[in-house]
């Protein structure tokens, strides 16, 4: 039994329920970037707890890594940094951890005592290097009522701001760089005023596509299962988005044949990869502070807001009751669709999962931008749209197997777009476009571009936390 891919899927079933429950206790592992830190912080266990026994690869703790014993057991010793690692980031689920541990010990018919106390030592190394990681509550602070600045969804005014401090209080965990973005198209810009009519035609809440100027796009079903089949924003069952990358990696390591040793490696990079573009990205998020469609679409006009001036007429591009379709409240009957509490630029969905899939790319020697061929032969079937899960007035939605012949490369531009078909992001927070709609990543902006600096950074420079760079703020 492969024990990489084994804790995995136990790991990605605790972000799960603890999006399902919601318990207190593991807020910290919720949302984008806690499941993102909490992912690293599992795999960065396991990996270091296997490659101390095999000399297979350094390990991230370096010099900090604990004395491994002579003939200890690999397995045992993943199987007990995995278990350790879960259970102080998920306290909730202890039990659910106890018996799949007990479970893995059944299966592999291994009870190593010298491997499990390995395993638990390495794993709390790995917790303590990470203890200082700030909190992603929003106490203190104060969002800004300029004009082009975040504030809460007006559907949901009492959503607050998640992790607004987290990104710049934090120290990365493998990025030898803190990789910044240039700033996103503003209003007047022609970027900027092509993203507002595409979002607000593409992404608008269906009740109100009769509203829409003639001029403007409409969103077709294609592009609704598209929005959906990517979503993941914490619902019910569902989880974060971390979680759909895992599963699409999980398929590509299967099907490549790797063994346990290449696994650790791959998910270490993965999850880190994404621990650190989660960092960044809400480091970039918080600095830019750029409002989110549904502010910018029904305030476009200076007169509108809260420093709005008064003005003659209303700009023909505001639209003062715009909703968009919205995350979707997926397994909560009767729960409204929802704008993300925090700012649109760049877009988390774009930054993970760009760090991610290339992270996967780079594993495999496929590094340059353009298609691939990791996903042929494969289906993938998002939790959104699996026959199972019901949208928020109690409809199951159908069940999409899907195939993406330019492979991982389709995935990240794909995903990346998504989100304007949702309504909660401009194009410019995945990437920029070229006057044509292509994607044009010569330029700095946007999660993308973010994302796959990240994944090529630590591609070129490994897995070393005393490598890392520092937070931005003490």
């Amino acid at each position: 039994m492969d024990q990489i891919l084994y804790w995995n899927e136990v790991a990605l079933e605790a972000n799960r329920v603890t999006h399902t429950t919601g318990d207190a206790g593991e807020a910290r592992s919720q949302g984008p970037v806690g499941s993102a830190r909490a992912l690293a912080v599992a795999h960065l266990a396991m990996h270091d707890a296997l490659v101390g026994l095999t000399g297979a690869y350094e390990p991230w703790l370096g010099d900090r890594l604990p004395q491994p014993p002579a003939g200890a057991d690999p397995d045992a010793a993943v199987a007990a940094a995995a278990r350790t690692a879960l259970a102080a980031l998920h306290p909730a689920q202890r039990g659910f951890l106890e018996a799949r541990h007990l479970a893995a010990g059944l299966v592999a018919g291994k009870h190593d005592a010298a491997g499990h106390d390995y395993g638990r030592r390495v794993a709390e190394e790995v917790l303590r290097r990470r203890a200082a990681d700030p909190g992603l509550d929003d106490d203190g602070y104060v969002p800004s009522l300029a004009r082009q600045r975040h504030r809460v969804d007006p559907d949901n005014p009492g959503q607050g701001f998640h992790a607004p401090f987290y990104g710049a209080r934090s120290r990365c965990f493998a990025v030898t760089t803190r990789h910044e973005l240039d700033e996103p198209p503003r209003p007047g810009d022609r970027a900027y005023e092509r993203a507002l009519r595409q979002v607000r035609g593409k992404g608008i809440a269906p009740h109100l596509a009769g509203t829409l100027p003639e001029r403007l796009p409409r969103r077709t079903a294609a592009e609704t299962a598209v929005g959906l089949f990517w979503a993941y924003d914490g619902a019910r069952g569902i989880g974060t988005p971390p979680r759909l990358y895992n599963q699409i990696v999980r398929a590509v390591a299967r099907a490549r044949g790797n063994d346990v040793t290449a696994n650790a490696r791959l998910f270490a990079l993965v999850n880190v990869a994404m621990a650190d573009a989660g960092i960044l990205c809400w480091t970039e998020k918080y600095r830019h502070d750029l409002w989110r469609p549904v502010v910018g679409i029904r305030e476009h006009d200076g007169a509108l807001g809260p420093t709005g001036a008064g003005d003659a007429a209303l700009d023909g591009a505001a639209d003062i009751g715009w909703l968009p379709l919205g995350a979707p409240h997926t397994n909560s009957v009767g729960q409204k669709n929802r704008t993300p509490n925090f700012p649109a630029y760049p877009s988390g969905h774009a930054s993970f999962g760009a760090a991610a899939l290339q992270s996967v790319r780079r594993f495999y020697g496929q590094g340059d931008h353009g298609p691939d061929d990791l996903a042929d032969g494969l289906e993938f079937v998002s939790d959104e749209l699996n026959g199972v899960s019901v949208d928020n007035t109690g409809t199951v939605r159908p069940r999409w197997a899907r195939r993406f012949p330019d492979g991982l490369w389709q995935m990240i531009e794909e995903n990346g777009l998504s989100r304007v078909y949702l309504g909660v992001h401009w194009s410019f927070d995945a990437f920029a476009l070229d006057d044509d709609g292509r994607v044009d990543l010569g330029r700095n902006v946007g999660g993308v571009r973010l994302g796959l600096e990240v994944a090529d950074d630590i591609a070129a420079h490994g897995l070393r936390a005393d490598a890392a760079a520092g937070p931005v703020e003490s």
